[in-house]
């Protein structure tokens, strides 16, 4: 037994708890990152190797500090994401639903998008990504083609079907003409 202490192998109650960071500091520098919902801070401290236990203190500490708040994080979330990431409504009721938020608090959120900033968004998306000149949309093959990979693009971006329409509709008319 003491050959096996002195070789380094020391019986597991003895052995220091951890190395590296504690979750507190963890905490801190996810969220100094950026802002985290309460159950995606719990997932990631939870696959860096903390306990249930370690967890469950440093989110209470997180809460007494009001470091996390998913209202808030919802809200700051769709602000970002709608205006840098030109997310659409499906899309960042997704985003959030990923992230463990409140349905009532992603509905919430969603509401403080204006339907025309966000037509806006989408009718720029859209010009940007339409590759086919004036000459081209003449012929009604193209224009269906066109239709479908602006459609497409848009859908996979969370924009509404009828925003959609509506848009892609109104893009390859103003290229047209």
């Amino acid at each position: 037994m003491a050959e096996e202490i002195a070789g380094g192998d020391q019986p597991r109650e003895s052995r220091p708890a951890r190395s590296g960071p504690s979750a507190w500091d963890a905490a801190l520098r996810l969220l100094g990152a950026r802002a985290r919902s309460r159950h995606e801070m719990r997932e990631r401290l939870v696959a860096r190797g903390f306990t249930d236990d370690e967890v469950s203190k440093t989110i209470s500490r997180l809460d007494e500090g009001n470091l996390l708040d998913d209202t808030e994080f919802a809200h700051e979330w769709v602000k970002s994401r709608h205006a840098h990431s030109a997310r659409g409504r499906h899309a960042l009721r997704r985003e959030l639903r990923s992230k463990g938020v409140d349905d009532e608090i992603v509905a919430d959120a969603l509401e403080t998008i204006d339907p025309d900033a966000e037509r806006d968004i989408a009718y720029a998306l859209a010009e940007k990504k339409l590759t086919f000149d004036a000459a081209d949309l003449a012929d009604p093959n193209i224009r269906a083609k066109a239709f479908r990979r602006l459609s497409g693009a848009l859908g996979r971006r969370g924009y509404p079907p009828d925003v959609i329409s509506s848009v892609v509709k109104d893009v390859i008319a103003a290229r047209r003409e």
